[in-house]
């Protein structure tokens, strides 16, 4: 079971981890690209998922661990105690923009979410909760948005998929209040958890949402693949996030019509 402990040491670790990748904003990034020249990953990457890795071997070493870097993207399951873990979502904002970018990192146990950590590095603002146990900013301790519908808020959103009109994305978008395309799930996550954006639609990997899930289960939001099916956690699928009400608008009236 999850326990104050390893809160305290997962916190701990994501300081560490931030204070390297400051540093590392005044040197020279080795940059490589992986599927295409906007899909990046660069040395701070590799070099903070080994260290994160390193720190769950000592300390747990009979866990596992889904990342995504290195060889570590793939899982069989879920089953027993999971890592998964993101070392920089919005590796390109990293890249060009030396911020709107954040560290992820979830547990999970025989396949259910339990701690889940989104840390927006240059804030210094860590999100954080676990499994009944509420969600945080730093050390405190924030209340649930309230439920609107779509026509009443903001959407994070793909902007391939808005621009190319996938699964209605660009429907929609203009059937919201507006969109907002910010390049880093975790960004888009944590606005969600502020209220400042009812939802959130995008094409991701099971890194990019493992630790969203846990916080937005806490404060009730729903969430599945584009087509209202569970999420696999495995290879990139088509996700879909939002308040109840919103959420039901958007499988009802543009996914299922």
């Amino acid at each position: 079971m999850t326990s104050e402990k390893m809160v305290s040491q997962i916190k701990e670790w994501l300081n560490e981890a931030a204070g390297y990748i400051q540093v590392s904003l005044t040197n020279k990034l080795t940059v490589s690209q992986k599927s295409n020249r906007t899909d990046l990953v660069t040395n701070i990457d590799e070099e903070i998922q080994a260290f994160f890795i390193k720190k769950i071997n000592q300390h747990y070493p009979n866990d596992r661990i889904l990342a995504e870097e290195k060889g570590f993207d793939t899982i069989d399951s879920l089953k027993g105690r999971v890592w998964i873990i993101d070392p920089i979502d919005g590796t390109m904002n990293f890249v060009m923009e030396q911020e709107n970018f954040c560290i992820m990192i979830a547990v999970y146990e025989e396949e259910i979410g339990q701690l889940g950590f989104i840390y927006d590095v240059m804030k210094d603002e860590l999100y954080w909760g676990g499994k009944n146990q509420g969600v945080f900013l730093n050390e405190q301790r924030l209340t649930p948005p309230k439920d609107v519908g779509l026509s009443e808020g903001l959407l994070g959103m793909n902007a391939y998929m808005y621009g190319k009109n996938i699964y209605a994305a660009g429907e929609i978008g203009h059937a919201s209040m507006g969109i907002r395309v910010s390049g880093c799930a975790g960004v888009e996550l944590i606005a969600m958890l502020k209220g400042s954006h009812i939802g959130y639609i995008s094409n991701l990997s099971p890194w990019d949402y493992a630790a969203g899930l846990v916080l937005l289960n806490e404060f009730g939001y729903q969430y599945s693949n584009i087509e209202g099916k569970p999420l696999a956690f495995a290879n990139r699928e088509y996700f879909l996030a939002a308040t109840p009400t919103a959420y039901t608008q958007i499988l009802e009236n543009f996914i299922r019509r």
